[in-house]
């Protein structure tokens, strides 16, 4: 599949409405669309991937399904310097949403979101929300980084803005769906680093250099690695729809995450400086998919994956 030069709605309106949902028996068919996707342009999957999100959420969570046309983002982070209050009202919406959402790409295209935010009694919470809203105001701040600047995520504000609430208060962390969309992004970042391996290999070409075949081959056995791994996420996920995949999304993430490390590491070593300086889609995209993975935890992911193992047995590991 060709993906080149498409913004979001030409993608919207070209695979959105045959883009599977998690967990119904064809997700790596799903995951397949956003790979190929973000091996084209990084920017473009962070958005399109924004809007599979939302439409999943929606379904999952009993809200409206998006009208023809609509562009959704999926705005759920929560830096503690960033909060949207949800207050009950009456009348034909659910809550007002009052507070700043950060991180929200796409807000300059986006004509709808599903957003995260706080009751008062301080429980988590959804919305749809339309973002035509007098109330809602798109600033040009919170976003710097030359990677993934396309996307253009920067801070929203919201001042009594209505919206309608999407299930009761933690429906949204604890449908089995979560964390198939955590593993979906996945699916985004082994994409990024496959479009990198094959233009690393259109640049090394057949030169006779057995430095570069090195590389080549690092490149080779990391994205293996990467895809097999997001092949069994995704029949599982697909064999178990309503089990906890927390355990399944942290492994293929952190699996993922290292195989795109080693391909960058070893595609810049690859080619030398002259692609990273002459050539615009491999230069933007070797920026862009360091600050994708950023939307991992790290160590700190490590971490609650290692926490999820105590008691697994010895099973875990087998062949």
């Amino acid at each position: 599949m060709l993906v080149q030069s498409l913004s979001l709605p030409d993608a919207v309106a070209r695979f959105g409405s045959d883009l599977p949902l998690p967990g119904r028996g064809a997700t790596l068919q799903r995951w397949r669309v956003l790979a190929d996707v973000a091996a084209q342009d990084l920017s473009l999957i962070k958005l399109f991937e924004g809007h599979a999100d939302a439409v999943a959420i929606l379904a999952e969570l009993g809200g409206p399904p998006p009208s023809p046309g609509s562009l959704w983002g999926t705005w759920c982070a929560e830096p503690p310097d960033a909060r949207l209050l949800f207050v009950a009202r009456s009348g034909g919406f659910d809550v007002h949403l009052t507070g700043t959402k950060a991180w929200c790409s796409g807000a300059a295209q986006v004509t709808h979101a599903v957003v995260s935010g706080w009751n008062p009694n301080g429980e988590p919470c959804v919305a749809a929300v339309a973002l035509k809203d007098p109330s809602v105001q798109i600033t040009d701040r919170g976003w710097h980084a030359v990677g993934m600047a396309e996307t253009r995520s920067v801070d929203v504000r919201f001042e009594q803005t209505p919206a309608t609430q999407l299930g009761g208060s933690n429906a949204y962390v604890h449908r089995p769906g979560f964390w198939h969309g955590g593993a979906g992004i996945a699916a985004c970042w082994w994409g990024g680093a496959a479009g990198i391996g094959r233009m690393t290999r259109r640049f090394v070409g057949q030169r006779d250099d057995p430095h570069a075949k090195a590389h080549l081959g690092a490149i080779d056995a990391a994205l293996t690695a990467g895809a097999a791994v997001l092949r069994e996420a995704a029949g599982w996920i697909d064999a178990n729809p309503n089990a906890d995949a927390q355990p399944c999304a942290m492994r293929v993430r952190a699996v993922v995450e290292d195989a795109a490390n080693r391909v960058l590491h070893h595609a810049g070593r690859a080619t030398g400086a002259g692609p990273l300086c002459r050539d615009a889609r491999f230069a933007r995209a070797m920026a862009d998919l360091p600050v994708y993975l950023r939307q991992s935890h790290a160590e700190r992911d490590l971490a609650a994956l290692g926490g999820l193992l105590s008691d697994t047995g010895d099973a875990l590991w087998a062949l």
